[in-house]
C-alpha cells in the first residue's frame, strides 16, 4: 500500500528557518521516497510503512535537536493527493 503525506513543521523558536529546512534535506535523503516541497509544505510519498517509520524517525530527531516544534500532518493512503473524487 502507500501513503501520501502532507507535512509542515512549525519551530517554537526565533531562528525556524534552519530547522524545517534541516529537516526537509534529511527526508531528501531517502532515495525511496518521493519528496516534494511548497511555500508551506512537504508531500512524502512511498511505500506506506516505510514513510511512516521515515516521518517518525526524523520528527523525533528534530524534536530532540529542536526542542518544541510542531508538526501539521495529513495522510492520504494511495499513489497522490488528487481534487478528483
Amino acid at each position: 500500500m502507500k501513503l501520501v503525506a502532507e507535512i509542515s513543521m512549525y519551530p517554537l523558536n526565533e531562528q525556524y528557518l534552519e530547522p524545517i529546512q534541516t529537516f526537509i534535506d534529511r527526508l531528501n535523503e531517502y532515495g525511496h521516497l518521493k519528496v516534494v516541497t511548497s511555500a508551506t509544505s512537504t508531500l512524502v510519498s512511498g511505500d506506506y510503512l516505510a514513510t511512516m517509520q521515515v516521518l517518525a524517525k526524523e520528527m523525533q530527531r528534530s524534536h530532540q535537536e529542536v526542542g518544541q516544534a510542531i508538526f501539521v500532518c495529513k495522510f492520504l493512503n494511495g499513489e497522490k493527493m488528487s481534487s478528483d473524487v
